[in-house]
């Protein structure tokens, strides 16, 4: 492959190769194109069934190791292009089909749109196929534990002192709630990205392919991978600009970083079991010692993971950010880059979100007696009176909560009878609207 051979003494040789799925992609084009080209009158049948067969096989998973070029590259992804042209081309040959890289299997195309239709066509089909059923599958994990453990009371925490009681149910629906809105932050951004630019050719003006080229494709591609694309509603826009997969890229981390949260929270509630808060119990973290040197300690081994893996997320979209800046004119040139960390950023958080949601989240035991200890605990249970003798009165008896006093006993020498306290510090009132010191006012 004479392009190939010479790529490698100007391109990077890093070792970084193109994933299947982008693989999968270029030859895809290759093969619609064919089959478009044939339709259209601009290729003859033997060759056209000599392209499809060809990257058939490849799409299978075979000649994978002959796809050489580095990612970093020629900005327009052109190296993959004609590597993958170079590749069919030689294997139809040697089935004793003659095919010329550029005039048949590259036939209408142009690198500049068949890499940056390719990196969407990847990125939207891994988004739909694994990213969101991923996303979906742990929030309904979130929303079953919320409901599981909708009268589990325990301490809330700002500033990580202790504040007024909340149920685990609400933390964890509040983590489900944030995930179903990054799922339609997602979706709305694929919806963007599923437009692509291929029939635009060089630089968007669609030379050397007949008019009807684009939209063909489109359908073609729509029809091999079950899902909804659109020819782009300005080619020039989508081969200069790649912000409509940026916006993939910044809703992902958006949904990596409402999971960190959630990994946080996690880790905090398992610390101890003796010295630490100990709120819940997670038996699948024991299946691996959680250290060589101390027998029997458990860790949140899979939480931390996850919580790398949303650094790595995090710096694969700082990457996309500065690839989408890059180029001038008719060519964004960050293409090959964007389209391989937004491979990356799929693959590592959808096995990211089951991982957390089939080990931790299903498996998760609260520790009822002590989270209930901590709620009524709270100095901050003060501020269930404050509305009735005055935020500066009620500051003044938290003071004195704080060095040992319990709630009950400050709340008896003010005169409080025992069924007043049962009824003020009743935690299934004290975790929804309400004014329990002025229960005349409850409607």
């Amino acid at each position: 492959m004479k392009y190939v051979e010479g790529s490698k003494r100007v391109f990077l040789e890093t070792g970084v190769r193109f994933p299947f799925s982008i693989i999968w992609s270029v030859c895809l084009i290759k093969k619609c194109a064919a089959e478009v080209n044939l339709g259209l009158g601009l290729l003859d049948r033997e060759r056209a069934d000599s392209i499809s067969r060809v990257t058939d096989e490849i799409m299978r998973g075979e000649h994978i190791s002959q796809v050489t070029v580095d990612v970093f590259q020629t900005g327009s992804g052109t190296g993959l292009n004609m590597n993958l042209n170079e590749l069919i081309a030689e294997i139809a040959e040697s089935g004793g089909v003659k095919l010329h890289p550029n005039d048949h299997v590259n036939m209408s195309q142009s690198s500049n749109d068949v890499v940056s239709t390719a990196m969407r066509i990847s990125a939207v089909y891994a988004a739909r196929n694994t990213l969101i059923p991923s996303l979906s599958e742990l929030a309904q994990s979130l929303r079953k534990i919320s409901s599981k453990t909708a009268e589990v009371y325990k301490a809330g925490r700002t500033h990580l002192r202790d504040a007024l009681p909340v149920t685990l149910g609400q933390e964890f629906g509040a983590f489900a709630d944030a995930l179903e809105h990054d799922r339609t932050m997602i979706e709305a951004a694929l919806e963007y990205s599923s437009e692509l630019p291929i029939g635009g050719s060089a630089v968007g003006t669609g030379l050397n392919t007949l008019p009807a080229f684009g939209e063909l494709m489109v359908g073609k591609i729509s029809r091999e991978t079950g899902l909804v694309f659109r020819p782009a509603r300005d080619k020039f826009r989508a081969m200069r600009l790649l912000t409509d997969l940026v916006a993939v890229s910044s809703s992902i981390y958006s949904a990596a970083l409402d999971i960190e949260r959630l990994c946080q929270d996690l880790r905090l509630m398992f610390s101890g079991p003796l010295t630490g808060l100990g709120e819940i119990d997670i038996p699948t973290q024991e299946e691996v010692a959680g250290s060589s040197i101390m027998p029997g300690k458990t860790n949140p081994v899979t939480v931390e993971a996850v919580m790398l893996a949303v650094a790595q997320i995090a710096g694969l979209d700082q990457a996309n950010r500065a690839a989408a800046r890059l180029g001038e004119f008719e060519l964004s040139m960050g293409v090959p880059l964007i389209g391989v960390n937004l491979t990356n950023q799929i693959s590592i958080l959808s096995e990211s979100m089951n991982k957390l949601s089939k080990v931790v989240i299903e498996n998760i035991q609260p520790n009822l007696k002590r989270m209930r200890k901590y709620a009524l605990s709270s100095p901050a249970l003060i501020t269930v009176i404050s509305p009735r003798i005055g935020y500066e009165a009620a500051a003044k008896i938290g003071k004195e909560l704080e060095k040992g006093k319990s709630v009950e006993e400050a709340l008896t020498e003010m005169g409080y009878s025992k069924a007043e306290l049962e009824s003020l510090l009743d935690l299934s009132r004290l975790v929804k609207p309400g004014i329990p010191s002025k229960s005349e006012l409850q409607y």
